[in-house]
């Protein structure tokens, strides 16, 4: 019995671990261990609901199966959540330079060449978030140019009430829900820091928006009567997918059945951690 439990245990280890996709980092014994307590929780719980039912009857192993699995994602949520890696300063982020999850813009809201707010430039950082929350996150940093020299925030300070950071946190946030939802918008971290290396000596205030996974797909709405649009992150470009493109994306990323549904939820939890 006790060699048959080890076995069942091992089996539950890794189903858990194949509907988790190794997004969990948990080896083999301790997924083991904590399938058997699994087990044991589901068979007690069956024992006390249906004392006559078998014990390995096909409702007691899918107890059994149902909280091995529950246990070993409620141990990736949490791992997840107090076991994150110290993340990168905006300073040694912008030194990295841009890379698939790392994006660069001048401005948020002010055309440099016209030097006056331009609805374009916030539809631009829109359609950057968004596309970050629809591949596997990411940071946009405002205040940056291409090549990693720090312009500062003073520009899009400039077309606020309140010229400071606040006010531009304040007139982000309700741009992102506006354009991709409230769901979206509360998934995205928003931080100001200051930057060395501007031509008179004094640090430039960039502002660094960080965008976890979405465990659902993210649309744009760039316009109050225009269609919605599905940006992703493809290698260090964000592009728009056409409705065959997104439709085959969706799919394959947020499958509908409730396994597939279960495990993209704690993906989404536990990749962002993963990197940052």
């Amino acid at each position: 019995s006790l060699v048959l439990a080890v076995l069942m245990a091992w089996l539950f280890g890794e189903v858990a671990r194949w509907l988790l996709r190794g997004r969990a980092r948990l080896g083999r014994s301790a997924a083991i261990v904590i399938s058997m307590l699994g087990m044991a929780a589901g068979l007690l719980l069956v024992g006390a609901v249906l004392p006559e039912a078998p014990l390995w009857g096909p409702l007691s192993i899918a107890a059994a199966l149902g909280l091995s699995v529950a246990g070993i994602a409620g141990y990736a949520a949490i791992a997840a959540h107090f076991q994150r890696p110290q993340r990168s300063t905006l300073a040694e982020l912008v030194r990295a330079g841009e890379s698939a999850r790392v994006e660069f813009k001048s401005t948020a809201r002010v055309n440099l060449h016209t030097g006056k707010r331009d609805d374009r430039m916030e539809l631009v950082v829109a359609k950057t978030v968004c596309a970050f929350l629809n591949a596997e996150g990411g940071t946009l940093v405002i205040g940056v140019d291409d090549f990693g020299k720090p312009l500062g925030l003073d520009a899009d300070f400039a077309t606020l009430k309140a010229p400071d950071a606040d006010r531009f946190e304040l007139w982000l946030r309700d741009h992102l829900t506006t354009s991709l939802g409230q769901n979206a918008a509360a998934l995205v971290e928003v931080d100001f820091a200051a930057l060395p290396g501007t031509d008179d000596g004094d640090g430039a205030l960039a502002c660094r928006v960080t965008s976890r996974p979405s465990p659902r797909p993210v649309y744009l709405r760039p316009g109050r009567n225009a269609s919605p649009e599905l940006w992703v992150r493809t290698g260090n470009s964000t592009r728009q997918l056409g409705v065959d493109e997104a439709t085959e994306y969706v799919m394959h990323r947020w499958p509908l059945n409730l396994g597939s549904t279960v495990a993209a939820q704690f993906r989404a939890a536990v990749r962002f951690s993963e990197e940052h």
